[in-house]
């Protein structure tokens, strides 16, 4: 080894524990926010839930303009209108994140109709909420299409522009459950975990893009009719997050350049047990939490 690289190793530990006292000092201290005013935010999944949540609260902090897509007409143009009503231009379009050929064709008019996308918010997601025996083949391959592949089409399509202009970000609604699965969901777990890899790839092939960042966002079970009818054992202790808190922390984060957030923060306590705890041991807090049976009264969107 050459006297460069000895060197190299040995600052290393001293750098991580630099990087370490710099995070978390930052994080007590406030620091500045990015200015949205001259931002397009384009949500996926933008008609209802935590998606509809994300462009109010957009809207709320100053966005120029919000692009939703989703499935149902219905829901979008509601939401849609909901946002033009409080200043804030809106648009929606028709477009299922699944399908490639849509993805690429509606990216292409947005850019004609509404300008160029600065914010991709990669929100849509579905899931069934069956074992893997229970669950029907198609069910299965929707939910990998929609809450994963999906967002390498969006950010596909988008993400060239905003490395030409050197300005954007990418955000991803991700789980918990990408990191700590819980039985009855199989689908849902195996394609949010094959996403946050995605966005851990990403992040790091942004390095060095001067001016696009990323930022992922892991909640814990939220309250909204997706996962309506979903019970935990003990709701004081681990309660439902609320969208719209969900929506308001995201916000926050893209404006700090934030690459993960993980919502509530004792989220943390727990990918860190996972990482050195036996298996025997992580099957005890699962029954004490009751994950092994919180699917079992799920219900869903209806």
């Amino acid at each position: 080894m050459d006297l460069k690289n000895a060197c190299r190793m040995c600052l290393f530990p001293f750098q991580m524990l630099y990087y370490i006292v710099r995070a978390s000092l930052f994080s007590l201290l406030p620091n500045g926010r990015k200015d949205l005013s001259k931002e397009v935010v384009l949500i996926t999944g933008g008609g209802r839930g935590i998606g509809r949540h994300l462009a109010n609260e957009f809207a709320k902090q100053g966005a120029r303009k919000l692009i939703l897509w989703g499935r149902t007409e219905k829901c979008l143009k509601e939401a849609a209108e909901e946002i033009s009503l409080s200043g804030t231009e809106c648009h929606y379009f028709l477009c299922d994140v699944a399908n490639r050929e849509e993805v690429y064709k509606q990216a292409k008019v947005v850019r004609e109709k509404v300008g160029d996308v600065t914010i991709l918010v990669n929100n849509a997601a579905v899931v069934h909420g069956k074992s893997l025996i229970d669950s029907d083949d198609d069910a299965l391959l929707k939910s990998q299409h929609i809450n994963t592949l999906g967002q390498f089409w969006t950010t596909k399509a988008f993400l060239p522009r905003m490395l030409e202009l050197q300005h954007g970000h990418v955000v991803c609604i991700n789980s918990i459950l990408s990191q700590s699965p819980i039985p009855g969901a199989i689908d849902y777990n195996t394609s949010k975990a094959s996403s946050l890899a995605f966005m851990e790839s990403l992040t790091l092939g942004m390095l060095d893009c001067p001016g696009v960042g990323c930022t992922t966002v892991l909640p814990f079970h939220c309250n909204t009719e997706m996962f309506q009818g979903m019970r935990v054992r003990f709701p004081q202790l681990f309660p439902p997050l609320k969208p719209e808190m969900v929506a308001q922390r995201t916000v926050d984060a893209v404006r700090a350049d934030q690459a993960f957030l993980y919502l509530p923060w004792t989220m943390h306590a727990l990918v860190f047990l996972k990482s050195f705890m036996p298996q025997v041991a992580l099957e005890e807090i699962h029954k004490f939490s009751g994950s092994y049976t919180c699917m079992n009264t799920f219900k869903g969107r209806t």
